[in-house]
């Protein structure tokens, strides 16, 4: 007897919960990475994959496609996997032989229903070699136009249908379309294939353990989440930083920029970690309701809003690390009038009863003076009162810094008297670094990511709405920028921290930018 639809679906959600909790190799399953011949494969998927074996989580019943245009054998895709692992010093010998094995490799057009064809009779073998029981993860790391034509041809080969227990899932990388209409109408695409189950948005920055510790650092701690509402926190500030410039990605980049890039999944992201409710339970709706609330929160902005709310650079040639950088407009495949921006800031109010008057301020760009991502909560500063006839002038706010990357952790700064028969006050920082505590253990940030798909927890993806909220939020902008073309782009020197108009954004409101240059 066939088991009904609801049965399947609670049976997988206690198997799910029980795999998470336990540590649990994930259950049997065949994954097929379309567009394997690209970076993502070889820098983070694989050594992924090793490393969740390394951690006993990997299927014992398991075997990986790699799908692109090109044809090559087996034989030379797993060789050049295995070179790229031995180039970045990440082959773990013993991890390596078990998993070598089980990757294949096969060349297809995605427009093309014969590709599809020859996918599933491929997968049927493996599912009588691999006992890896007709369960299958479908990883579309190609170029976003794909995106609808390789889910439509999935269906039509019957390669997404769900039946007697079987799962089907599919990872999505960004960009999950370019504006709120591409947007929905991608959603719309995959909605006539799929369930919203079957869909996992990724977003890599999720992988990483400091985010994913915000929820146990807000609600798993007494101390913190009193504090964690307007009348303690005065602002907060999120910034991701990158040193690096466009790169060989300039024809993708120039029609991006960096608030498409960055802002309505990543960092929004983050502002739904630091801002949402504590949900009802762990449940992966249960907490993903909670960040929609925020997004619905946000105030949209108005076309007056982007000139004193939002910034843009672009930046110009200058200096990294000693060495002479060129300007973006300079870069390949970049056009020379270019007005695509490469830095974004803005500042977000989150009209809820917990944020009220409690502004966000968020910022990103490429070729800054160093990469680094991080969220900082800047306390109220306590009033002065007590200390005004003693040598302190003002006590300095107590800051909550979450580091992401490069190194991740967390420190806290707060006021201490100075040993001496003056009352005069330094600052003391505790922190706590991840590597340091608990070992520097290889990771891409795709390890926890890519195990949640295959047990069924969606917890760390993004769904339709969330989707389409974030690029809601972002629409006057980008039409605002798209109507002044040049006008309001500002330069910055390669190596700096932006344009000087990101500091004005705050300083208008009497705040600063943390420094990073005193980061670790």
């Amino acid at each position: 007897m066939n088991d009904s639809p609801s049965s399947v679906a609670v049976s997988q959600k206690k198997s799910t919960q029980e795999s998470a909790a336990l540590g649990r190799p994930a259950g049997p399953c065949a994954m097929v990475i379309f567009g394997a011949s690209g970076d993502l494969t070889q820098r983070k998927l694989i050594p992924a994959l090793m490393n969740l074996s390394r951690d006993n989580l990997l299927p014992r019943d398991f075997a990986v496609i790699g799908l692109s245009r090109r044809p090559i054998s087996d034989q030379e895709f797993r060789r050049k996997m295995g070179d790229a692992l031995r180039e970045a010093d990440d082959l773990q010998p013993d991890l390596w032989e078990k998993l070598q094995p089980r990757l294949f490799y096969m060349s297809g057009d995605l427009h093309e229903p014969a590709t599809f064809a020859a996918l599933r009779d491929r997968l049927h073998h493996f599912d009588r070699e691999f006992k890896t029981a007709g369960n299958y993860l479908f990883y579309l790391s190609t170029a976003p136009d794909l995106f609808g034509p390789a889910i439509e041809r999935l269906g039509e080969s019957g390669l997404t249908k769900e039946e007697n227990g079987r799962w089907r899932r599919v990872i999505i990388e960004k960009p999950f379309g370019r504006d709120l209409e591409s947007a929905r109408t991608l959603n719309h695409q995959l909605r006539e294939v799929l369930q919203e189950s079957q869909i996992y948005r990724i977003d890599h920055y999720l992988g990483k353990e400091t985010v994913q510790n915000i929820l146990v650092f807000r609600f798993a701690n007494g101390i913190f989440e009193p504090l964690w509402n307007r009348r303690y926190i005065d602002h907060v500030q999120i910034t991701v930083a990158e040193q690096v410039g466009v790169e060989d990605r300039g024809a993708y980049y120039d029609t991006a920029g960096a608030l498409r890039d960055m802002v309505p999944n990543h960092l929004f992201q983050l502002v739904a970690l630091i801002g949402m409710e504590p949900p009802p339970s762990l449940d992966a709706d249960a907490i993903r309701d909670e960040q929609v609330k925020v997004f619905r929160s946000i105030r949209p902005y108005s076309l007056d809003d982007v000139s004193q709310l939002v910034v843009r650079g672009q930046y110009d040639k200058g200096m990294i690390n000693g060495k002479p950088v060129p300007a973006y407009r300079e870069e390949p495949k970049v056009p020379r009038d270019s007005h695509t921006e490469t830095f974004a800031a803005l500042k977000l109010e989150i009209n809820n009863w917990r944020w009220a008057d409690v502004p966000f301020y968020l910022r990103t760009g490429k070729r800054l003076a160093r990469r680094h991502t991080e969220i900082v909560i800047q306390f109220r500063r306590a009033p002065h009162l007590l200390f005004r006839n003693t040598a302190i002038t003002a006590c300095q706010a107590n800051q909550l810094v979450l580091s992401i990357q490069p190194e991740e952790g967390v420190s806290l700064r707060f006021g201490a008297k100075i040993p001496g028969p003056v009352v005069q006050l330094g600052g003391v920082t505790m922190d706590f670094d991840y590597a340091q505590r608990f070992g520097n253990r290889p990771s891409t940030g795709y390890e926890r990511l890519l195990y949640d798909c295959m047990i069924g927890d969606p917890t760390l993806f993004r769904r339709a709405d969330m989707s389409e909220l974030g690029w809601a939020i972002v629409e006057p902008i980008l039409k605002s920028w798209e109507k002044q073309g040049n006008d309001g782009l500002m330069k910055y020197p390669a190596g700096s921290w932006g344009p000087e108009a990101a500091n004005e954004l705050l300083a208008h409101d009497g705040r600063h930018w943390r420094e990073l240059e005193e980061c670790k």
